[in-house]
């Protein structure tokens, strides 16, 4: 029975490499790009201790850099984290669009210092998209890869699930294009540029479509494999 069970999720998962040393990795370099992150934020030394308050009021632009890019990496991590709640298996093109992603990932805490440092100057704010729109496509790269006929993901997976994943991941990318679009308007500036940049991440922190898809699968799995792993189950409860 333990040979037929393995069988069945062998043909299920298909032919590939398993994820988790790659899963692993993802989350190793995602956890060094965030707290290099705190990393720009610097102690203040003033010459007079009375002039704490105003030297750290000037780490304003500091401060708001790593809070809105400790997000934005956060959300990054969920939606690769969620794309492999369909991914079965991997390969050696999808191991290499990884090291790709997370290049683009970690370049994010330099980014985010020089958009600290400037946040008046329109290149700043350029870089800054540009780097975020480039990590948005890669991790698109990504999930088109994994489920393009259904190459990495399993047999009946639901065309709509795709679409519905395609449009949140791009969603992003779009939206940067058109902030470092504003940053060329005279008479807009990198302000609105930046509050943009400030409001995207609301967008995916709020549930989505694919979000409700997601919890749905979660609470089936455990049906699924319910009839297969009975006996573990029961055992286990009474040791």
């Amino acid at each position: 029975m333990s040979s037929a069970g393995s069988s069945t999720g062998d043909a299920r998962r298909g032919v590939g490499l398993a994820t988790n040393r790659l899963e692993a990795l993802v989350d190793g370099v995602f956890a060094v790009v965030m707290t290099l992150l705190v990393l720009d934020i610097k102690v203040p030394h003033p010459a007079n201790p009375a002039d704490l308050l105003q030297d750290l009021s000037k780490l304003r632009s500091t401060l708001l850099s790593y809070a809105l890019s400790f997000v934005i990496a956060g959300i990054y991590w969920v939606g690769h984290h969620n794309q492999f709640a369909y991914i079965r298996r991997t390969n050696r093109p999808l191991l290499w669009i990884n090291i790709l992603f997370l290049m683009c990932v970690a370049f994010i805490p330099f980014s985010a210092a020089l958009l600290a440092a400037y946040p008046g100057q329109r290149i700043a704010v350029i870089i800054y998209g540009a780097n975020l729109i480039v990590v948005g496509l890669v991790l698109y790269l990504h999930w088109w890869y994994a489920t393009t006929n259904h190459r990495l993901v399993d047999a009946d997976l639901d065309p709509h699930v795709v679409r519905l994943a395609t449009t949140r991941i791009l969603m992003a990318p779009v939206i940067y294009v058109v902030a470092i679009g504003l940053s060329f308007v005279p008479s807009v500036g990198t302000a609105l540029s930046i509050s943009i940049y400030v409001l995207v991440p609301v967008l995916y922190i709020l549930p989505g479509h694919i979000d409700r898809h997601l919890l749905g699968l979660h609470h089936h799995e455990p049906e699924a494999s319910a009839p297969q792993d009975a006996g573990v189950t029961r055992d286990s409860e009474s040791i």
